[in-house]
């Protein structure tokens, strides 16, 4: 079993409303989808999406490594070679994690239906198959905020994720109105996205306290884990490291400081799978309880994270909320009420919608043996 065949697609995926953290603002989702085909006729597929302000990658940036570095590399090489492939891709280049991710997704997606088995079967096995989604709301006013709450918790969610960091003052009041609109069994997670100072952050802590606040997330800068560090010992909370955790390398440096005691796992910033499985058996030495977050990803790259974490019993929640934030989807699966199954099928399980894919490319690539 070789690959024979690596087909890039630059795509942009239509939101239901504009997505708004603390840097930037998205009205469409840039990504970038892979299809990569085998010489027994089997097709895998992968997905990149990139954030500049996180891994330093730019759509135009991800499609262009994959056409001429990551894609040729692997033509005739067998997808099971994993660890060859992913120790190939760090010699060719450094970083570029989420240009890896849209390989290595592929290679488990393929890997999957070879053997006939559902992804989760070749990482670790099933700790649970359903698993409940959160409602990310992003950054609006506090009214609008906390009626977007209401209506997800009247539809079946049970986890708010709420976007700050504009202004700390506007930030309490957020947080405050999203506590007071929904029931207190209702979990509420605040994410800042790198947007804090120290003293913002440990100001909207303490006044956010009696708010039932689940975890604050990324509250300063991802390379400033003497700040994270301060935050997590002047406060009695739960801090979540987001952007400061890319590999093993940094978590062994927020794990030394103590700078938080919950990690998020992004494929994306990670570089796929085989390399989240390392982070994660390494949080399980630390005792750091892990998340599967989301670049905001189709069904494609979403159903990779859900095998992930259903695989793994130090993954306790997720954020496999993409699909339930596009109008439309390149794939199918199945998601209903804020909760996603995984299904026992064959790799990743997403029925991709090839006709979508091809509408919405604006840019497209194919690579093979001999180009």
């Amino acid at each position: 079993m070789k690959i024979k065949k690596v087909e890039v697609f630059a795509i942009r995926l239509p939101l239901k409303e504009p997505f708004v953290i603390a840097y930037d603002q998205y009205d469409d989702m840039p990504t970038i989808v892979t299809k990569i085909s085998t010489d027994n006729g089997l097709v895998g597929w992968g997905e990149a999406v990139p954030d500049q302000h996180v891994t330093g990658e730019t759509w135009e940036s991800t499609f262009q490594v994959i056409q001429h570095e990551l894609g040729p590399l692997i033509i005739n090489k067998c997808p099971f070679s994993v660890d060859l492939i992913h120790k190939k891709m760090n010699e060719k280049i450094f970083g570029a994690p989420t240009a890896k991710a849209a390989i290595d997704i592929a290679l488990y997606d393929l890997m999957g239906k070879e053997t006939g088995l559902p992804l989760y079967q070749l990482i670790g096995g099933k700790s649970n198959s359903l698993l409940d989604i959160p409602r990310v709301i992003s950054i609006k006013t506090p009214e609008v905020m906390a009626a977007d709450a209401k209506a997800a918790v009247e539809a079946g969610c049970q986890h708010i994720k709420i976007k700050v960091g504009s202004d700390p003052s506007e930030d309490i009041r957020r947080i405050k109105s999203v506590r007071e609109a929904i029931p207190k069994k209702v979990k509420i997670r605040v994410d800042a996205n790198q947007s804090w100072s120290v003293t913002d952050a440990i100001y909207v802590i303490e006044k956010t306290k009696d708010c039932l606040v689940e975890w604050y997330e990324q509250p300063v800068g991802a390379d400033d884990l003497l700040s994270l560090q301060e935050i997590r010992h002047a406060t009695n909370v739960n801090i979540m490291v987001d952007e400061g955790v890319h590999n093993c390398h940094d978590l062994l440096k927020v794990y030394q400081l103590r700078a938080a005691n919950l990690l998020n796992i992004k494929l994306m910033k990670t570089g796929g799978i085989y390399p989240a499985l390392a982070l994660t058996s390494l949080a399980e030495a630390a005792g750091m309880v892990c998340q599967v977050g989301s670049m905001v990803e189709s069904a494609i790259a979403t159903m990779a994270g859900a095998h992930l974490t259903i695989s793994r019993s130090i993954i306790q929640t997720n954020e496999m909320v993409g699909p339930l934030m596009f109008s439309r989807d390149i794939g199918s699966i199945r998601l209903d009420h804020y909760v996603l199954e995984v299904r026992e099928v064959a790799g990743l399980g997403v029925e991709v919608d090839e006709t979508a894919i091809k509408e919405f490319s604006s840019d497209y690539y194919l690579i093979e043996d001999g180009r």
